[in-house]
């Protein structure tokens, strides 16, 4: 008894510190609910579109049935440990107890009524998620490569890649697939997870309700350098994203096509897998180029754009990425500088 005695004083006494974890370990899950910053965008807690706060109320919805069902277990343990403990002058063993019909009903039949109270909202949204993106959505064709990601925007006639641009307030038809392996779609602030796969085309729609720029990432493990297959959201004002889109549609000026830094992009086979829309590069295996110099980051959100990370790509792209489809054409410096100067140059 005595020992019993001791173990709970020293339980008591550590009570403050067990008090400041649990804050802490609350506090490390909340985040900033009007962030869009980079840095904040991973954050499952918050929601900018109209699918994931959809999500979030759900997940409100679980979290206060949960928080009420331990607190009820936890105050019936409670008063059951206090009412019922020993006090030590008992002289016989208190009335035995060999079941009660009515509590077993109960406890069983009251979870078959929680789980339908999570059941009914979360069906609900299945299936409304699946429904049908509207006439006037803005269809984006996304495919998953390895390991990077293309956006074509059939409406607008162009591809880009890495960086898809949305607009705020303006519901988006994500056509998903992938032309190898499978991938997955996630950027947790605006959209549910969702496969890319070889041979099937999944859809996900969702209305951005801020701008803001936001990180995505393949959530599906595809081989070696699936944690490096990053992309941005950009969510613009319906006015930015529609001059971003007929800026997209522009092809490099004629000057450009028959620049030294154009030529030393053939010399290099560059043009075996990538366009530049306005010259001869037609190719399609690799990302489209035509205004790499615009986008902030290379490497499908590896490295940021600059001209030291655009070298070191160059050098050696397996370096940077580990299994890159990219190949190393073993490049002198001379070639990487014109090739770094024209790139940075097609914005």
């Amino acid at each position: 008894m005595l020992a019993f005695r001791s173990s709970t004083a020293r339980l008591l006494s550590a009570g403050p510190l067990l008090t400041a974890f649990v804050a802490c370990l609350l506090l490390v899950g909340c985040g900033n609910a009007d962030s869009t910053n980079i840095a904040d965008s991973m954050n499952t807690l918050v929601g900018h579109s109209d699918l994931t706060k959809n999500i979030l109320d759900i997940y409100g919805t679980i979290f206060w049935i949960d928080t009420f069902l331990f607190i009820l277990v936890q105050g019936v343990l409670i008063y059951a440990v206090l009412k019922f403990r020993a006090r030590g002058d008992e002289k016989t063993l208190p009335e035995q107890v060999h079941g009660n019909l009515q509590m077993e009903l109960g406890w069983t039949i009251a979870p078959v009524f929680i789980l339908m109270l999570i059941a009914i909202p979360t069906v609900s949204f299945i299936f409304e998620s699946q429904a049908p993106a509207g006439k006037d959505a803005i269809v984006v064709n996304a495919t998953g490569k390895q390991w990077w990601f293309k956006f074509g925007y059939p409406g607008y006639g162009f591809e880009t890649a890495n960086e898809l641009h949305v607009p705020a307030g303006r519901q988006v038809d994500l056509r998903l697939q992938s032309d190898n392996v499978i991938h997955a779609f996630w950027a947790p602030q605006l959209t549910a997870k969702r496969d890319m796969m070889p041979g099937r085309v999944n859809h996900i729609t969702f209305t951005a309700d801020r701008a803001g720029t936001y990180l995505g990432q393949c959530a599906e493990y595809c081989q070696d350098s699936h944690a490096l297959m990053k992309f941005r959201v950009v969510v613009d004002s319906l006015e930015d994203f529609e001059k971003w889109a007929a800026h997209q549609k522009e092809g490099v000026p004629e000057a450009e096509a028959k620049s030294a830094g154009f030529e030393a992009f053939q010399g290099a086979t560059c043009v075996a897998c990538h366009a530049i829309s306005g010259t001869s590069a037609q190719a399609a295996i690799g990302p489209n180029l035509t205004h790499v110099g615009s986008r902030t980051h290379i490497a499908a959100g590896v490295l940021e754009n600059n001209e030291a990370n655009l070298r070191a790509w160059l050098k050696n792209p397996d370096a940077v990425k580990p299994g890159s489809k990219m190949p190393n054409l073993n490049l002198s410096d001379e070639q990487i500088t014109t090739l770094v100067s024209y790139l940075q140059s097609l914005k």
